[in-house]
């Protein structure tokens, strides 16, 4: 098959893209960095330099595919962007990408969406989840999405790191014992692979989960990896939460909406449709993220 994934080489577009031509597909990669052609290459597939802002370039590279795989993103540092307008940006390209798919004829996409993504409210930020399936699913009936609900990334607890070593805790408006799920890119690329090779029919969703633990779970075993088995997970009210992230320069926006995607998190709404649709967990569990998070955490 002919297999258009956007992404450029991320933590899940590198795996997809890997998976996907050692089972012999036929896979072009979307890249707005020139710098990545030759990486592209390397792995066997075939690179197409362009931007998610232009839907004409969207247009043309989606042409002749069997199956396209979407995601929104900003690249790195946009939350930091003090003029930036994310829900805006993010839905241009969602739509961009609807033109896209209208324009090109395709008939098969996959969504990177999110947790959160089943309601436009009491999930802060991730609304524009919400907003960007209502979208796509503005498409004609006979183009058939599935749309991907990962949870929260592995990843994300990277940003834990330079409060660890400024407080000696995890400092977040939310905690406790109350268990939340997580998950491994590397994760949602097979389970995303997997997709792929089955039927496409109407609109799908799936939750996407590599394990379930409480934010105490979290600083016990992340605590435990950096050799500091003490750490704590400690909660502060929202208005402090969001002065510091402001203080540290965060757009205002962005850190309102984190804010208030973590208070979804404390009273349920986040979780509520992850939980009636509940996934069976992939393989990759917090303790293994733990040694990569404690690389970071040593500067190794």
């Amino acid at each position: 098959m002919k297999i258009v994934i956007t992404g450029s080489l991320g933590n899940i577009s590198r795996p997809l893209t890997e998976s996907s031509v050692k089972k012999g597909h036929e896979v072009t990669v979307i890249s707005s960095n020139a710098g990545r052609k030759n990486e592209i290459e390397s792995l066997g597939a075939k690179a197409a330099i362009g931007t998610m802002q232009d839907v004409d370039f969207l247009t043309k590279t989606f042409n002749g595919a069997d199956i396209v795989y979407c995601m929104e993103t900003l690249g790195q540092g946009f939350f930091f962007n003090p003029q930036l307008d994310y829900m805006r940006a993010i839905l241009r390209i969602a739509d961009n990408y609807k033109q896209a798919v209208q324009g090109s004829g395709v008939k098969k996409l996959i969504h990177l969406s999110s947790i959160g993504a089943h309601t436009d409210k009491g999930n802060g930020m991730l609304a524009f989840h919400y907003r960007a399936e209502e979208i796509l699913n503005g498409l004609p009936g006979d183009v058939a999405i599935k749309i991907m609900r990962p949870v929260g990334f592995y990843n994300n607890m990277l940003s834990f790191i330079p409060v660890i070593r400024s407080a000696g805790s995890i400092v977040q408006n939310y905690g406790g014992d109350e268990k939340e799920p997580w998950v491994s890119p590397a994760d949602i690329a097979t389970v995303i692979a997997a997709e792929i090779e089955k039927p496409f029919q109407g609109r799908t969703v799936r939750y996407i989960a590599s394990d379930e633990l409480s934010p105490n779970e979290v600083a016990k075993i992340l605590g435990k990896a950096i050799s500091k088995p003490d750490l704590k997970w400690i909660v502060i009210p929202d208005e402090q939460m969001l002065g510091n992230m402001i203080a540290a320069g965060m757009n205002s926006g962005i850190a309102k909406g984190l804010v208030e995607m973590n208070a979804g998190r404390r009273n349920g709404i986040l979780y509520e449709d992850y939980f009636r649709n509940r996934p069976t967990l992939s393989n990759t569990k917090l303790r293994d993220f733990a040694k990569e998070f404690a690389a970071v955490y040593n500067g190794q």
